[in-house]
């Protein structure tokens, strides 16, 4: 989904109006620290030893919660501050919450009419209360513990959302709290296994599977250890203890519901995940919602898991799938504990991504969050959403590659019309690069740029793009990490942005504005050299040559080895598509040609895009409700076979009779 910058202005201003220090930092500062480095682990051991609770415990909860990142002050999507993601869900529940905004047909299909936005009704069993998914409008259990752990420490609400010793001591604070209410041993010596059930606790879930996910995953985090620098510039470790076993028995002293899993529900089984059904019914006037019907992967293959953001809660994204004359995905995963709802079986058509062609090959998943507010993309919820993707990508046979699993962000739009209100979530904050360790697929390279690609890989921790308009347009964006670099229109910092001739028709350079982004590549994006100067490297994109900074004491990308599609000899340009339609010749009588148009860029000889897949020409004829329109449920293929290419941030497809396939090596830049 795409963004409205108003709902999380109001998220940013409370944050910053509760704590005066941090309100009189400037835009785009994160509160400063005198403290060493090492200060950080200190302030952990010292909460622990205060409160009773093993270090492991804590740091293992705090990883989960946040990787221990202060996040600039700002809450996440669940209201939490911190290292410790202490809740504060009244204080957001009192605003309005905003219409997530749509722009494009999210069918995606001109075949039919384009669905035009609208606001639903709450179904029966719904509420608009915050992460509610079971009907009940109760909130989770952890939906307040900011007072909760302001009456255990006696440290006013304000100090523990925006000092981050202060936020650890609450957590602590809370965890003892919870451990002595199920009568657990107690103690900084106690033993770990045994804080179970407080761990459990921490997740604030509403049900005992999803706590009991939760509670393993810190668990699996105590047993292999952690390392890193957080975001505001402090050493951290937890050292490995690979010998732990958990003692879930405790997880039964929570008393949380423990609901059927339901029969075939497409989740691997170590995650919390439940149905909750996209309606297919029809409306009248040949009309009908909120997705297709097929048979996939027997009738089409699946080569596409797209990742979105919600742009709203939980609650509000469950409420939009379940209205019949809205749009569909195929799942919704919850911030607070990676809690996950299938609305749409993987063999049927769900209406998200803006482009039919993808729609048709893809399962598209909504993650609880605002591609502004990117770095607040729960760690729980990207543990869970990575289990996820490597189950369908089994199941689908989909490669782990970012030519496969991509963003919103990264599909093309079907015709030149369509660009420029194309989506643009998860936004620059998504962390690809962690997103793809946890995929147990991480992004490597050969060392040597003689290979001719680069994969874009930026350290996350210290590159901060100055993006504006996160709260108002051309206002600074806190400073935050993220997985994009900036491409110039030559090797200098000061060199304009280059032109994306899709977002920006007269020529002028893209911006800054956080959802600008037609200057961008994104980690684990792979495209074809195109020269290196000193300390910047240019690759092709878009038709031309951007120059990102690249320098060889802190690499932003990896070099790469694979295919490139190059015009054949003679031809002097050639057209790039946003679909893979076959000819016209293909479609049987009565099924109406859907014409294999231009996108507005073109491919010029002498460049090189790197090759993601050489695909069939198809397309998916869905056009009514029951399937007794000519050629419906049918899969209409073509001689036309189409080469997928890295062109800009988007992917977009050539005619494979127009290139050559060539290794990347050969003729690359040195």
């Amino acid at each position: 989904m795409r963004r409205s910058t108003t709902a999380l202005s109001r998220r940013i201003a409370l944050s910053t109006a509760v704590a005066g220090v941090a309100a009189l930092l400037p835009a785009g500062t994160a509160p400063a620290t005198a403290a060493p480095p090492e200060d950080r682990q200190r302030e952990y051991a010292a909460a622990a030893a205060e409160f009773g609770v093993p270090e492991s415990v804590l740091l293992g909860v705090s990883y989960l919660e946040s990787r221990w990142d202060t996040n600039a002050g700002t809450p996440s999507t669940s209201g939490g501050y911190g290292p410790m993601h202490l809740t504060d869900v009244a204080g957001l529940a009192g605003e309005p919450e905003e219409h997530p905004e749509h722009g494009e047909d999210r069918r995606g299909d001109p075949a039919r009419p384009a669905r035009p936005a609208s606001t639903p009704a709450s179904p029966a069993g719904t509420s608009a209360g915050p992460h509610v998914g079971d009907g009940s409008g109760a909130a989770p259990p952890g939906g307040q513990t900011l007072d909760s752990a302001a009456a255990l420490t006696g440290v006013d609400r304000a100090r523990l959302r925006a000092e981050p010793e202060a936020n650890i001591r609450g957590g602590a604070a809370l965890l003892a709290s919870y451990q002595k209410s199920l009568a657990g041993p107690t103690g900084r010596a106690s033993d770990p296994a045994a804080w179970y059930g407080a761990v459990a606790r921490y997740a604030g879930s509403d049900r005992a599977d999803a706590a009991a996910a939760f509670a393993d995953e810190v668990y699996r985090t105590i047993a292999d250890g952690a390392t890193r620098t957080t975001d505001d510039g402090h050493r951290i470790s937890l050292a490995a203890r690979p010998g732990i076993v958990p003692q879930r028995s405790w997880l039964d002293r929570l008393g949380l519901p423990g609901r059927p899993r339901p029969d075939g529900l497409e989740c691997p089984r170590d995650i919390s995940c439940e149905w909750i059904p996209a309606p297919y019914e029809a409306f009248g006037d040949g009309d009908y919602g909120n997705h297709d019907l097929s048979d996939r992967p027997a009738r089409q293959k699946v080569e596409y898991i797209v990742i979105h953001d919600t742009e709203g809660s939980y609650d509000t994204t469950l409420r939009l799938v379940q209205d019949p004359t809205y749009v569909s995905w195929h799942y919704t995963l919850r911030s607070a504990d990676g809690h996950i709802a299938q609305h749409v079986r993987g063999a049927d058509v769900a209406w998200h991504a803006g482009n039919w062609y993808v729609n048709a090959k893809a399962i598209g998943l909504e993650h609880e969050g605002f591609a502004a507010q990117g770095t607040w993309y729960t760690e729980a919820m990207y543990r869970t959403s990575a289990k996820l993707v490597r189950y369908l990508a089994d199941r689908y046979d989909i490669p782990l590659d970012r030519d496969h699993i991509i963003g919103h962000d990264n599909v093309p739009g079907i015709l030149p019309a369509n660009v420029r209100g194309m989506h643009w979530d998860p936004g620059p904050y998504w962390d690809w690069s962690h997103y793809f360790d946890l995929l147990r697929a991480p992004f490597r390279g050969i060392g040597i740029p003689a290979a001719g690609l680069v994969t874009i890989d930026p350290d996350v921790a210290t590159n901060r793009p100055a993006f504006t308009g996160c709260e108002a347009t051309g206002v600074p964006c806190p400073a935050r990490g993220s997985s994009a670099v900036i491409l110039r229109a030559a090797p200098a910092a000061d060199a304009p942005l280059v032109n994306d001739l899709g977002l920006r028709p007269d020529g002028t350079p893209n911006t800054m504005h956080i959802s600008d982004h037609g200057a961008r590549a994104s980690a684990g994006q792979t495209y074809a050299l195109a020269g290196r100067q000193g300390d910047w490297t240019a690759i092709w994109y878009l038709g031309q040559k951007a120059w990102f900074h690249n320098p060889r004491g802190n690499p932003t990308a990896r070099w790469s080895v694979g295919l490139v599609a190059t015009p054949k000899p003679g031809r002097e340009t050639i057209p790039v598509y946003g679909r893979a339609y076959p000819e016209a010749d293909a479609y049987p009588a009565g099924v109406p040609v859907q014409a294999v148009t231009p996108l507005q860029y073109t491919l010029t000889a002498g460049q090189r895009y790197a090759v993601g897949n050489v695909l069939p020409s198809e397309y998916y004829r869905a056009s009514t409700f029951d399937g007794s329109s000519p050629g419906d449920w049918t899969v209409i293929r073509g001689d036309l076979r189409y080469v997928q290419i890295q062109f800009g941030h988007r992917i977009m497809f050539v005619n494979a009779d127009d290139v050559l396939l060539l290794p990347s090596p050969v003729g690359a830049p040195r």
